[in-house]
């Protein structure tokens, strides 16, 4: 699998997948006028935004943590990895670490909101370390992918010269 990651064909799926769901979740968030649970890392503030919605918008929100919002860390996270490991040789696979590790832990506090919108099990307090978890992990693999870029850009142009 390692290796299918690196394929051009393969990261260009992934890019216009991640792209695609990354869109889908404004227009979610406009059709329903809803906030969230994602960006917020207060247990308490998700638990009084959770209060603040209609069973409608609970649903939606259901819905698209456990549709939406597991296809997005796969997209994103083996987007960013398979870059790591296309642009970074022998490092790849170190520089891929916080992609393949921003996977689960999105997933896991997606389960968190699942359980807590549908008022199943309340972990909302995990949120406190889970969100900002997945930030920093996001954010660090971003930044990782965004440079393999532009070093494969840098290296293309030098190339023509």
């Amino acid at each position: 699998m390692i290796e299918q990651l690196k394929r051009p064909l393969v990261l260009w799926v992934l890019f216009v997948l991640t792209l695609l769901l990354t869109y889908s979740f404004s227009l979610i968030r406009e059709q329903w006028g809803l906030t969230l649970l994602d960006s917020i890392t207060s247990p308490s503030d998700s638990r009084g935004l959770i209060g603040s919605f209609t069973q409608e918008q609970i649903m939606v929100h259901v819905w698209t943590t456990a549709v939406v919002d597991v296809a997005y860390p796969l997209a994103y996270g083996l987007f960013f990895a398979g870059t790591a490991l296309c642009f970074f040789g022998r490092f790849g696979l170190y520089l891929a670490l916080p992609a393949f590790t921003v996977i689960p832990v999105d997933l896991i506090e997606g389960v968190v909101q699942v359980l807590g919108l549908l008022g199943t099990v309340d972990l909302l307090d995990w949120k406190a370390i889970l969100t900002p978890a997945k930030f920093i992990l996001f954010f660090a693999a971003m930044g990782i992918a965004m440079l393999g870029w532009v070093v494969w850009l840098v290296t293309k142009i030098k190339a023509m010269f």
